[in-house]
């Protein structure tokens, strides 16, 4: 900002949307996390992710780092279904969280997610279709993802696949997406 240069903390999912060249304007939301020995900034692509990451470093436990380690490990919307849902097993298989963690969000949060997303609530059978398919989406995204694919040709490339003809596995979708891509 006017030659002046801050360091800010992203989830990985608004690293992958960043530019990959230096000197784009880029414009985050900004949460303000002042300590006693440093004034930190966190940076988010959707305000979703900013009332999230707040939501989860109001609970007992869970500062900034791990509230920025879990907005990395899991989509929002999932993580929104996970808690209104206390899925604490899915919210257990997030690097970093471990079970009393877990239960602890779960319990702290659950009704501040339907405020979030009021449309999460416990998934009638109608939902449970698109719910999986959300589910599926985002684990082959991050899959493509951790092979060094952008965040906008994996989400290109596995809406594709799964638009298409086939089973709707998690191997089939990769492996579709995989040849959209190549």
């Amino acid at each position: 900002v006017n030659g002046l240069g801050y360091e800010v903390f992203v989830p990985l999912s608004t690293f992958y949307t960043l530019p990959e060249e230096k000197g784009h304007e880029i414009s985050l939301h900004i949460h303000t996390h002042v300590r006693e020995d440093a004034i930190l900034l966190y940076g988010f692509k959707t305000t979703l992710e900013k009332r999230i990451f707040r939501l989860l470093i109001s609970v007992s436990g869970i500062g900034p780092k791990l509230g920025m380690n879990i907005l990395s490990g899991i989509g929002p919307d999932i993580l929104l279904d996970a808690i209104v849902q206390r899925d604490v097993a899915k919210l257990q298989s997030i690097p970093g969280v471990g079970k009393k963690t877990a239960e602890r969000i779960a319990l702290e949060l659950k009704e501040k997610a339907r405020l979030i997303r009021p449309d999460s609530t416990d998934m009638p059978r109608a939902r449970l279709a698109s719910y999986e398919e959300r589910m599926l989406r985002d684990d082959a995204i991050s899959a493509l993802i951790n092979l060094g694919y952008t965040l906008k040709a994996a989400e290109k490339a596995v809406d594709k696949a799964i638009s298409g003809p086939g089973d709707k596995t998690h191997e089939f979708v990769i492996t579709e997406a995989l040849r959209v891509l190549v």
